[in-house]
């Protein structure tokens, strides 16, 4: 199955988790937040979140400042 992770064209094993893309990509951090397709996921959604062909993940991380 392909997706397209921050703009970058992914090939993954179908099924696969949300929470497994970002464990294979080292993204399990804390300050992380992820959209599918322009819809934000709640990190408690993770592990049953599961991609689809296609779909448009984009990976953002929290950044402090003022």
């Amino acid at each position: 199955m392909q997706i397209h992770l921050n703009g970058e064209s992914l090939q993954l094993e179908s099924p696969c988790s949300l929470e497994a893309l970002l464990s294979a990509q080292n993204q399990l951090k804390a300050g992380v937040a992820v959209a599918i397709n322009q819809q934000v996921i709640p990190r408690s959604q993770w592990s049953h979140t599961f991609l689809s062909e296609h779909d448009d993940v984009d990976l953002f991380r929290a950044i402090a400042g003022g």
